[in-house]
């Protein structure tokens, strides 16, 4: 074990005593927390030097993965006037990347995002940044699907709206039962949920 660092943290791989990351919030706290967490599993950086950046590392991979917990990445979506009647507009195939709020492990596949339009359109990208925004946080599958129809809903006011995911967890596929399946769920609301619209908002076969 290395000496602890003055207050009583530990210095992160590769840094000597008392140079450790200060405390609080932020990346400076998450490398802290990872030098912490190496040792508790019984590695020592001194033997494997390839773990001497890894607390960095990791501090800047879940900044990332976690950057839609900033209120500064907002998304800006823009919006267009509508006169049309029976225009459903659907974006499919969009990949997305998550992490599961129960164990911090990824889970991964595509949506499919939908509208009926009422006055108001909204710019072809808007699906897949919200879609963006929300997933880059600890998340339930249901919950994000939910945030994404709840999100458009309110910003555009449409006749109905609908987001299918579909994903794989690898927190079931690395632990526990340790077997692949895919996911689904649905969100849907309004006009969307009469079974009429069903197929068209069916996820097409991956290619």
């Amino acid at each position: 074990m290395g000496a602890p660092a003055p207050g009583g943290g530990v210095p992160a791989p590769g840094q000597p005593p008392g140079h450790a990351p200060q405390a609080g919030p932020g990346p400076a706290a998450v490398e802290r927390a990872i030098a912490e967490l190496i040792r508790a599993l019984g590695l020592d950086p001194a033997q494997e030097p390839e773990l001497a950046a890894t607390p960095a590392r990791v501090a800047d991979l879940y900044r990332e993965a976690f950057s839609g917990l900033d209120p500064e990445r907002h998304p800006d979506l823009a919006t267009f006037p509508h006169s049309g009647q029976g225009d459903l507009v659907i974006v499919r195939d969009l990949a997305f990347h998550s992490m599961c709020v129960h164990h911090f492990v990824p889970f991964f596949g595509r949506a499919l995002v939908a509208y009926l339009p009422g006055d108001t359109l909204v710019g072809i990208s808007a699906a897949a940044r919200l879609l963006e925004h929300y997933s880059r946080r600890p998340q339930l599958q249901e919950r994000l699907g939910q945030q994404v129809a709840d999100h458009l809903h309110d910003l555009i006011r449409p006749r109905g709206v609908a987001v299918v995911l579909e994903a794989r967890h690898l927190c079931m596929e690395m632990r526990g039962i340790r077997k692949r399946g895919i996911v689904e769920t649905r969100a849907v609301r309004g006009e969307l949920a009469d079974p009429r619209w069903a197929e068209a908002l069916r996820l097409t076969p991956e290619r």
